[in-house]
């Protein structure tokens, strides 16, 4: 089914950022037939962390993390913004790679269908320019979906009409290397358990080991290493605990890496028959198969630090990098203070924010908050009602967290989680539901919910999804 065409003469909704969440918000509104003009700033002004101009830009990783909807809380948000009509789902399962149980895309491939698919629809109007300051007052109805790279000017503009301090935290990139330069006499290809996933074959990770010696003499090398210099303002803004730089991990203890992104367990070495002390994980970043990212590597050491101390890697002593890894701002606002249950801003409700500034942490995350916003945005266009998800979806998790849920006070990035869900005990039949069981419990009650919501009247339906 497809959404119901409304008259032209509706005055556009404007929304400011073509990242993921901006450019899932401009596609849910024209699929309630409305007209939207999306504002991109790239390639007029350029960030620190994108390379390209095109639209839903992966910056960081190109993975969207785990795909299973019955096990894995992102995973079930992933299903259900598939039956939203998500655009950002849509493009990255048809850019699917190898990646185990998780949905890992194509970057460029990703990106450039994005693109095509918001410039072939004749509802939105792409005009490429930095929105500098707030929106003027004549844009009555504006999404506000800049991300962690909001530009400075809008930024200040945003904290001086909340009165709040905006917060920020850094953000690290993981370096790519080229599949050639790899060492497979002593690197393999496995999925942790042979766990295969979408586009996957149980096989799609590249795993490097370590002994004991090799392991402590990385950390090592990692702890000695010359990392960013930050300049002044920036010394007391805090990591995103969720994408720790690599060196600041192995500073909390010589085990934590083995315990976290250089786990091995579920891999077995074939040159030996065991599982190794710790191990490196490599997961496919394009299509080709060609270039392949140091999962959970993300990094703030200097770029000739990075080149010495990453070919100490077993497999990757003659490692050739595509890119090396790298640390930028994010910026986020104090959400549960400032917005209302609609995204919308207390202090000037004309303007909503979506995606990371928002307080979600996460690609998919910041997806999920633009359908909501472009949602909200159509039903308030339209004069029609449109209530929340319910609290027992991922969707209507996430959004309870940002504009109420989390404590205002000490208010960080979130990833989605089966935390934020309300708590599921005991089944239908009132008999208590056995942990393993709960996860999957929890997933079938948030679809459930969904399909109601979807099926409701105006703009949750699906007619308008679709």
């Amino acid at each position: 089914m497809t959404a119901t065409r409304k008259p032209l003469h509706a005055a556009p909704i404007h929304v400011v950022g073509g990242g993921l969440a901006g450019s899932e918000a401009a596609w849910q509104i024209a699929r309630r037939g409305l007209p939207v003009v999306l504002h991109e700033m790239r390639p007029l002004r350029a960030t620190d962390a994108h390379k390209t101009d095109g639209l839903a830009e992966l910056v960081c990783s190109n993975s969207f993390r785990s795909d299973d909807a019955l096990n894995n809380a992102v995973g079930l948000l992933h299903e259900e913004m598939r039956r939203c009509g998500s655009l950002i789902m849509r493009c990255g399962d048809a850019h699917k790679l190898p990646a185990g149980g998780a949905l890992a895309v194509d970057r460029d491939g990703f990106s450039a269908a994005v693109t095509a698919a918001l410039e072939a629809e004749p509802l939105i109007s792409i005009e490429r320019g930095e929105v500098e300051g707030l929106p003027p007052a004549e844009w009555d109805s504006v999404i506000l979906a800049t991300g962690p790279l909001t530009s400075p000017a809008l930024a200040q503009a945003i904290g001086q009409l909340t009165g709040e301090a905006y917060l920020a935290f850094f953000d690290a990139i993981a370096p790519i290397v080229y599949r050639e330069s790899i060492d497979f006499s002593k690197a393999w290809m496995q999925s942790r358990y042979d766990k295969p996933g979408p586009g996957g074959s149980g096989k799609d990770y590249i795993n490097c080991p370590f002994t004991k010696e090799q392991y402590e003499a990385f950390v090592a090398a990692l702890l000695s290493g010359e990392t960013t210099d930050f300049k002044e303002w920036e010394t007391n803004t805090p990591y995103f605990e969720g994408c720790l730089p690599i060196e600041v991990m192995a500073s909390r203890g010589l085990d934590t890496l083995r315990y976290g992104p250089m786990k091995p367990v579920g891999l077995t070495d074939p040159s030996t028959g065991r599982q190794p002390y710790a191990v490196l994980q490599l997961r496919q970043d394009n299509a080709l198969g060609t270039l392949y990212n140091l999962v959970g590597f993300q990094t703030k050491l200097k770029y000739g630090q990075q080149s010495e101390i990453f070919r100490l890697i077993p497999g990757l002593e003659n490692a050739s990098f595509a890119r090396l890894g790298g640390l930028h701002r994010n910026t986020f606002i104090n959400s549960p203070r400032l917005l209302d249950g609609e995204l919308r801003l207390k202090a000037e409700p004309r303007l909503r924010f979506a995606g990371q500034i928002t307080g979600v942490e996460g690609y998919v995350e910041s997806a999920a908050v633009g359908i909501l916003a472009g949602r909200f945005a159509s039903a308030e266009r339209l004069g029609e009602s449109l209530a929340p998800p319910p609290a027992t979806t991922a969707l209507g998790a996430l959004l309870g967290h940002i504009t109420g849920g989390a404590d205002a006070e000490t208010f960080q990035p979130m990833n989605v989680n089966f935390g934020l869900l309300p708590p599921l005990d005991a089944g239908a039949d009132g008999k208590k539901i056995k942990k393993r069981e709960r996860k999957p419990a929890m997933a079938r009650r948030a679809l459930a919910a969904l399909d109601g919501w979807l099926d409701g009247p105006s703009p949750g339906s699906r007619a308008a999804a679709e």
